[in-house]
């Protein structure tokens, strides 16, 4: 494999100004892609991601996510890496990334360049939610599409298509369309500016640089209401109490924003059911329930 993305590099022309290849060492910690890290002989180094060449795509929307987030990212409170190339080669696609090293440090930067990051998008001209092409929530879809509205966006283009698929380990999407209908409404009437949000944001997919900014990566990002990147960083855990007051220093969350946590989350373990079973499918039917009582 090492030698097949060694050849895929020779055509990289962003690449290749780098200096020959060294050697690729693969890196660990990923379930989609494999991942390694390209170290050239003048002492650069770049991360890579490959898969086969049918998944493509779903480096064309990580590109693009990181885009964005970096477009509205403060450089002085956090780091979202640069997408370098996207080669295609054979039957491989390879997606290259500045190369970040991270280190376990204080999250307070992580909070405050979230927050900033949160709050200038959402300064921004954007006037509806949702994103513009097909995009992807670990391996499984994310549905393009918007809406000016956050309630009907939030079900009909999050929740619904993952109860569909839900379908096949036993979820009657029908009995829950009572569920719905509340949801809706009552996401409409809180009414969240429109921020550009991670979309994905467990503490996989972000961390500390070694000079102690935050950074962010493996994105799943989409025009939302800011919560939802909160409300997941409660749903695994991994984040400090630094993060949390690093985030309200710079963009306070409101008073309710606890009551809505359960419903931002429901996606992610909806999705993870999907993906996995196991235990997330008791947990985004008890939620299910949970929410059944307040309609």
């Amino acid at each position: 494999m090492e030698e097949l993305i060694q050849k895929a590099l020779s055509i990289s022309k962003t690449v290749s100004k780098n200096s020959l290849v060294e050697k690729i060492i693969p890196v660990g910690g990923g379930c989609i892609h494999k991942a390694w890290s390209i170290h050239f002989q003048n002492g650069k180094r770049v991360f890579a991601k490959s898969n086969h060449i049918d998944n493509i795509n779903m480096f064309k929307f990580e590109r693009e996510c990181l885009s964005v987030l970096k477009r509205f990212a403060d450089q002085s409170y956090i780091c979202v890496p640069k997408a370098l190339d996207l080669i295609s080669y054979q039957n491989i696609s390879i997606l290259l990334l500045e190369w970040i090293d991270l280190k376990q440090s204080q999250q307070n930067l992580l909070g405050k360049g979230l927050a900033l990051l949160h709050k200038s998008s959402s300064e921004w001209s954007q006037k509806q939610f949702g994103w513009e092409g097909e995009g992807f929530i670990g391996s499984n879809a994310q549905s393009r599409g918007w809406a000016s509205n956050w309630g009907e966006f939030f079900v009909n283009y999050r929740l619904r298509p993952q109860l569909r698929q839900a379908r096949e380990w036993g979820i009657k999407v029908d009995d829950y369309e009572d569920v719905l209908i509340y949801l809706s409404l009552y996401l409409n009437d809180h009414h969240p500016r429109i921020s550009i949000v991670h979309g994905d944001l467990w503490s996989g997919n972000c961390g500390s640089t070694n000079n102690g900014l935050g950074s962010l990566y493996d994105p799943a990002s989409y025009w939302a209401d800011r919560e939802v990147d909160i409300s997941m960083t409660k749903l695994f855990g991994g984040f400090n109490k630094e993060f949390y007051q690093g985030y309200e220093e710079i963009w306070p969350l409101d008073k309710f924003s606890k009551d809505r946590t359960d419903i931002y989350n429901l996606y992610h373990l909806l999705n993870h059911a999907n993906m996995f079973g196991g235990s997330y499918k008791e947990n985004s039917l008890k939620i299910l329930k949970d929410l059944r009582s307040r309609v």
